[in-house]
């Protein structure tokens, strides 16, 4: 099974009205082949839905473990909530990578010319997180519920607060205490991009 494939397979178990309407917006905003960055974890063509399906197998696992540790997790976090979130969370990044050739040294010590990304936030300028819930519930119609809103919004944890702003300080601690599933999104994301996307040029 291929990578967009078992993405699919994925978001139509969650059998979420509009999912159609998801996948075609996701089509047509280049989610399939962009980048999941544009120097760092996976900045290749389908780095980006590779990124999407570690995040929702990393979010099941954290899910499955915390189970056994706080049992009543299984009543405030539904299956499908851990999907539709890990799955679209990055939804923001379908539309701001531009292919374009950079230098870089190769092994050898020598300049040379290679495939890669510039960022653009020209498209649609709104932040990161909300950006996605934007587009899902602007775009696709995809009804959310609150907690895969303040999942998505806050997906980033700490990393995604203006430290200038105790509103956003405050409102990130209450959306996580609020509900589990934004602690949850928040592990899964890291535990994918620093551990299962690493190179072994990042190890040394």
């Amino acid at each position: 099974m291929s990578n967009k494939e078992e993405f699919l397979e994925l978001l139509r178990s969650t059998n979420r009205p509009g999912i159609e309407d998801v996948i075609e917006e996701l089509e047509n905003n280049g989610f399939f082949k962009a980048p999941a960055s544009a120097g760092h974890h996976l900045n290749i063509e389908g780095g980006l839905l590779q990124h999407s399906l570690n995040t929702c197998k990393a979010a099941l696992a954290v899910f499955e473990s915390m189970k056994t540790l706080e049992p009543n997790l299984e009543r405030e976090v539904k299956k499908d909530s851990i999907i539709i979130t890990s799955l679209l969370h990055d939804v923001c990044k379908s539309d701001i990578y531009k292919p374009t050739m950079k230098k870089r040294k190769n092994y050898m010590g020598t300049w040379e010319e290679v495939p890669g990304y510039d960022v653009s936030y020209r498209d649609f300028p709104m932040g990161h997180g909300e950006k996605s819930v934007i587009m899902l519930l602007y775009y696709t119609g995809l009804e959310i519920t609150e907690s895969e809103m303040f999942a998505i919004r806050w997906h980033m944890g700490p990393w995604g607060l203006n430290f200038n702003s105790l509103e956003d300080m405050r409102s990130y601690d209450a959306a996580s205490t609020m509900h589990p599933l934004v602690s949850i999104l928040h592990c899964a994301d890291t535990l994918a991009s620093k551990i299962m996307e690493r190179t072994g040029e990042e190890n040394f």
